[in-house]
Order: structure tokens, then sequence, then C-alpha cells
């Protein structure tokens, strides 16, 4: 079993940055596919961004490509996503997901049910 628990979360205005860490409670941290997803009130739960294990492969939704960015310190156990540029519509609760299922290793996946495990997800807050 991992535990996620993302950090990082908060309150800004339109244009402000933010950066959420997620840390992960596995021993093989390093073995994980790891995703960004967001859900906004209302609306079903989306994906953002996601890595690959060696965090040499990345993916993100065309919505946040040149804005976000999701990386990965495996000696730390975390993924980071940096949230740049943040606009309203982005407000919502941003959950971590790991994937420790069989895979290649060079995947990165866009999907909620490709995961396995999941943080409590942090809250973020986009002003106008």
């Amino acid at each position: 079993q991992v535990q996620l628990v993302e950090s990082g979360g908060g309150s800004v205005q339109a244009g402000d940055s933010l950066r959420l860490s997620c840390v992960a409670s596995a021993r093989t941290f390093n073995m994980y596919a790891m995703g960004w997803f967001r859900q906004a009130p209302g609306k079903e739960r989306e994906f953002v961004a996601a890595i690959n294990r060696s965090g040499v492969k990345t993916d993100y939704a065309d919505s946040v490509k040149g804005r976000f960015t999701i990386s990965r310190d495996n000696n730390k156990s975390t993924v980071y996503l940096q949230m740049n540029s943040l606009k309203p519509e982005e407000t919502a609760v941003y959950y971590c997901a790991a994937r420790d299922r069989l895979y290649t290793g060079s995947e990165v996946f866009t999907r909620s049910w490709d995961y396995d495990y999941w943080g409590q997800g942090t809250q973020v807050t986009v002003s106008s």
C-alpha cells in the first residue's frame, strides 16, 4: 500500500504561480509512474500532467502545456507540479496519483483508471 500526501495548494491571484508537492511512502518510488489530476466542483476529475518513473518522459493536458511542469525527485520520493500563470478556471482540488502495475517504464498515463493510488488532494483557488 502506498500513501500519497499532497501539499502546496492555496489561494492565489490570476497569473500567480504555485508549486505542488506529493510525497509517497514507498521505498520503490522510482518504479512508479506518477500523475496529477484535478477536480473542480460539479465536474469530473481531469488529467493535468504525468511523468514516467525515470522522469525523462512527461505529458500534459493541452490546457496547461507551456505553463505547468511536472518533475520528480526519486531520492525524496516526491513528485512536483509547478504551475505558472494560473487562471481562475483552474480552481480545483489537485490530486496526485501513482501506478505500480507492470508497465515498460517508459510510458506515461493520462487516464485516472491507469493509476492505483491517490492522495487526499490539495485545494488550489485562483481568483480574478
